[in-house]
């Protein structure tokens, strides 16, 4: 069992259609259902995922052809998982509470050689992950860098919050303005940085221990939408959200 692996971790066993419904390209025919199976052209993106039923709809459906949905499902109260099922995605049920227990066992469950991780808010645009994708090589990070398209999109206690957090790093010799609410990179090295915090620190200690690696860490601009209606940041939403993120990356720094 690798190291880190929840105890508990559920992938549902309807397979046979993976990718997220909408347009579909070569990579989506012939699949026959097996995860495990030819993967190259694919990529896989990770959505952790807490009551995001009103936001998976859209989200689901700008995701390109060639682009699978593996949305972790981490104890959601609302139709989360089977909203996701409805519209394409592999549902994967982490028990542990957390930002970074959801992505974590994601990973695990993508086989994808690439992998790609987003929120699952709309606040992100998943037709844009093939500007990220095109960056991606051996030992290299890419990461989007917000720019939010209104005020609302991203909250002054929000915005403080990350540029204390970026400023930090790029003294540590990480060149980035934000930590990267969406990343890409090639799935097995990114399992070997062997990233520990299962909370809101996970973002950070990922920019850090790839930095450490050895890494080149790219930023790309990336468009910042509000949230779709019903749902909620938790870490933006509210001050005390950002609070508990902040906490989190000071103990990861």
């Amino acid at each position: 069992m690798p190291p880190g692996r929840p105890s508990v971790a559920e992938v549902d066993d309807d397979r046979g259609e993976t990718g997220a419904r909408g347009p579909a390209g070569p990579a989506d025919a012939g699949d026959g259902g097996d995860r495990r199976g030819d993967r190259s052209g694919t990529v896989d993106v990770v959505l952790p995922c807490l009551n995001e039923a009103a936001a998976l709809p859209q989200v689901l459906a700008r995701l390109p052809a060639g682009y699978r949905a593996l949305v972790v499902d981490n104890g959601s109260t609302d139709d989360s998982a089977s909203v996701a099922r409805d519209h394409g995605a592999t549902v994967v049920t982490e028990t542990r509470p957390g930002y970074g227990a959801a992505v974590h066992t994601g990973l695990l469950a993508a086989s994808a050689d690439i992998v790609c991780v987003m929120d699952a808010d709309g606040s992100l645009d998943a037709a844009r992950l093939p500007d990220l994708v095109a960056d991606v090589a051996p030992d290299r990070l890419v990461v989007g860098a917000r720019r939010p398209v209104t005020a609302a999109a991203w909250p002054w206690h929000a915005r403080a919050g990350n540029r204390l957090i970026a400023a930090v790093l790029r003294r540590r010799g990480v060149p980035v303005t934000d930590l990267g609410a969406v990343r890409a990179a090639h799935r097995e090295p990114l399992l070997g940085l062997d990233v520990r915090d299962r909370a809101f620190g996970y973002p950070l200690e990922v920019l850090l221990r790839a930095a450490e690696a050895g890494w080149t860490v790219v930023e790309r601009p990336v468009d910042y939408h509000e949230r779709a209606a019903g749902t909620r940041s938790k870490v933006t939403g509210s001050v005390r959200g950002t609070w508990r993120a902040v906490r989190d990356m000071a103990r990861v720094l």
